[in-house]
C-alpha cells in the first residue's frame, strides 16, 4: 500500500519570508487543533514533525472523519522541488501556447529528448532559484515554476507543508489554509512512496 502525502505548497512565499510564514501557518494549525505544537518523530524522512491534533478532522471530509491520520506534518522551508514521489509525470503544459507535451511513452518510458531540458532546468533552479525551458511546441522560453505538470506533479517553491498519511483534504480547508498564509496562492501536491 505504501505511504502517501499531501503537500500544501505556498506559491507566493519568497525565500526571505518563508520561515516567518511557516511559523504563522503552524500557529494557525495549532490554534485550530489540526496539529499539535510539540514536535515528535511522526513524519517520514524527517527527524521531527507535528502530530495530528484533536481537531484533525476539520481538514478532511465528514465521510473521512473516522480514518484518523497515522502520521504528522513536516514543514519544508527553503528552495524545494516538491514532487509526487513514485513514478513520473505524464505530461507538461506550456502556459504560453497551452500545448501539452507528453513526457513518457505509452509504456511509461521517459522520452529522454523531452525530459533532458526539464531535468537540466530543475538542477539549475535548485542551485540558483531561476531557470527556463523553451517550449517544444512554440519555442518560447518559460520560467520553470510557470509550467503546469500533469496531476500537479512538480511545484517549485520556498515553502511547503507535507502531511503524511492523512485522509484527503477538503477544498474548504485548503482555502482557509491559504487565508492563514495571507491569501497566498497554494497548490496541493499529492504523492505516494
Amino acid at each position: 500500500m505504501g505511504d502517501h502525502f499531501q503537500t500544501i505548497v505556498d506559491l507566493d512565499a519568497g525565500a526571505d519570508e518563508a520561515a516567518r510564514l511557516a511559523d504563522r501557518a503552524v500557529a494557525w494549525l495549532v490554534a485550530e487543533g489540526i496539529v499539535l505544537a510539540e514536535r515528535t518523530g511522526c513524519v517520514l524522512g524527517e527527524p521531527l514533525g507535528h502530530p495530528p491534533g484533536p481537531n484533525w478532522h476539520r481538514a478532511v471530509a465528514e465521510e473521512d472523519a473516522d480514518r484518523e491520520p497515522s502520521d504528522g506534518l513536516a514543514v519544508e522551508v527553503g528552495r524545494t522541488v516538491f514532487d509526487g514521489g513514485q513514478g513520473e509525470p505524464e505530461a507538461v503544459t506550456c502556459p504560453r501556447c497551452a500545448v501539452t507535451t507528453p513526457l513518457v511513452t505509452g509504456g511509461w518510458e521517459p522520452i529522454d529528448e523531452i525530459w533532458q531540458p526539464f531535468g537540466d532546468a530543475m538542477d539549475e533552479w535548485q542551485r540558483t532559484g531561476s531557470a527556463e525551458v523553451a517550449c517544444p511546441a512554440c519555442a518560447e522560453p518559460v520560467p520553470l515554476p510557470e509550467w503546469r505538470w500533469a496531476d500537479d506533479w512538480f511545484t517549485f517553491a520556498h515553502l511547503g507543508f507535507k502531511f503524511w498519511n492523512w485522509p484527503e483534504f477538503t477544498p474548504e480547508f485548503q482555502s482557509r489554509f491559504s487565508r492563514a498564509l495571507g491569501g497566498h496562492r497554494t497548490r496541493l501536491v499529492w504523492g505516494k512512496l
